[in-house]
This record gives C-alpha cells, sequence and structure tokens, in this order.
C-alpha cells in the first residue's frame, strides 16, 4: 500500500500553489519576472519542496516557465499567443454555451440570473485606486461567465474553457489600466445574459465572440511586448 503524503505537508503546497496562481493571473508577478525559489519561501512561509512542487504544477498550466540552469520565470505574454488563445476561447467557449443554451434548465437559469446579479452590484475597479481592478468583481466576473456555460454537458469541452479562461485572464488584467473608453463591460455581460436566457444561441455565441475580443483590441493597440506585458507608459503605478 502506497503511503499517504504528510497532510500538513500537502496542505502547505496547495496553499503556496493557490497563492501564486493567484498572483500570477493577477499579473502581480509580472510575465517574464524570475521566480527564485528561496525568496518565495520566505515570502510565502513554506518549504522548499513546496515552492518547488507548486512551480512544476504551474509549469504543467503553462503559467510558468523553466528554463534550464537558470530556474524558474512568469511565462511572457505575446501578441500572437493573445490572438491564438482569443480565437481558441471564442470557439470552446461558444460551443459550451451553445450547448447549455440547448439542455439547460430553470436551475441553470437562476443560477445565470443570480450570478449576474452579483457581478452587477460588485464595483469594477478598486474604490481608492480606480486603476485597480476590485479582486471581489475578478470572483464575481469568473463566476458569471462560468454560470453561462454550467449546463454544457461535456466535460472535456468545459476542461479545456477552463484552460483557456486561466490563460486569458493574465491578458485581461493586463488591459485593466489601459484606456477602455466607449466600452460598456456591464451592457455586454447583461447582452450576453438575456440571448442566453431567450434561448438564442446564435446571438448570445455572437456577443461573447464580441465580447472577448474586445479585450484583445485593447491589448492590440497598446502593445503588448513577451516579457514586460504592456509598455511601463501604459501602466497604472504600482499595477
Amino acid at each position: 500500500m502506497t503511503r499517504s503524503r504528510d497532510p500538513v505537508g500537502a496542505s502547505l503546497t496547495q496553499f503556496a500553489y493557490g497563492r501564486l496562481r493567484a498572483d500570477l493571473l493577477a499579473c502581480r508577478l509580472r510575465p517574464g519576472q524570475p521566480l527564485r525559489i528561496n525568496e518565495l519561501c520566505g515570502a510565502l512561509s513554506v518549504s522548499l519542496g513546496a515552492v518547488r512542487e507548486s512551480l512544476s504544477r504551474l509549469t504543467s498550466e503553462g503559467l510558468v516557465v523553466a528554463e534550464p540552469q537558470r530556474g524558474f520565470r512568469v511565462a511572457p505574454v505575446s501578441l500572437s499567443e493573445l490572438r491564438d488563445l482569443t480565437g481558441v476561447r471564442i470557439e470552446i467557449e461558444g460551443r459550451c454555451l451553445a450547448r447549455a443554451i440547448a439542455v439547460g434548465d430553470v436551475a441553470w437559469e437562476a443560477k445565470v440570473v443570480a450570478a449576474h446579479h452579483r457581478l452587477s452590484r460588485t464595483p469594477e475597479r478598486e474604490q481608492a485606486d480606480p486603476q485597480r481592478l476590485n479582486e471581489a468583481w475578478a470572483e464575481a466576473h469568473s463566476e458569471f461567465h462560468g454560470s453561462l456555460v454550467a449546463a454544457c454537458d461535456s466535460p472535456w469541452m468545459l476542461r479545456l474553457r477552463e484552460i483557456l479562461y486561466a490563460q486569458t485572464e493574465r491578458y485581461r488584467r493586463l488591459s485593466v489600466p489601459l484606456d477602455q473608453a466607449g466600452r460598456d463591460i456591464a451592457g455586454e455581460h447583461r447582452d450576453i445574459m438575456e440571448a442566453a436566457l431567450r434561448r438564442d444561441a446564435e446571438r448570445a455565441v455572437t456577443l461573447l465572440a464580441a465580447h472577448l475580443g474586445a479585450t484583445m483590441s485593447v491589448l492590440v493597440a497598446a502593445g503588448i511586448d513577451g516579457e514586460a506585458g504592456v509598455p511601463q507608459s501604459k501602466l497604472a503605478v504600482g499595477f
């Protein structure tokens, strides 16, 4: 019989993984930034093994890059990857949404409405610093998009959609401090919800594609690069 892992060690590894993943997705760890294991151990108050295992998991998810003789660093970003990710996410998430609309029941509708209500009542930006995203909004945003596709009956499509959501989340966070004048994000969410509830799959998928493509357009206009992400002149100080 295989010995079970030390529950304390396992929980510390999960803690380190969760913290690092959250910081990567929120771009608190910048694209291309070196990840020094000893520094991470001190910052997270966990063992070397917990950090190494966490970084290995994050490498397999494509959020961290492991380089021989050089250690780990945050995965870079690029316009070519952004275009590819956005196109594939539109394809996969659109299929998930269409299927959810086809088979979703009243309980699914209720979850979509509830998730949208939470999102619409949560401020998008931090009150003290409008250049920063409100983390409560980010959670509500993830819940809303997840609720739209929750009724999809293909576990593999939903799994792929989760991977793509995580990868595109870094790019969306980079777009937060940039000029998005004229974009009504709340209206985009409302329109997608209403089309889904009307069971108008074609319109809902079209609106979703436009919604996802809008974030890409903001970053294309800003000119992201592979390491820094977005030119510092266009970023809010301390983002």
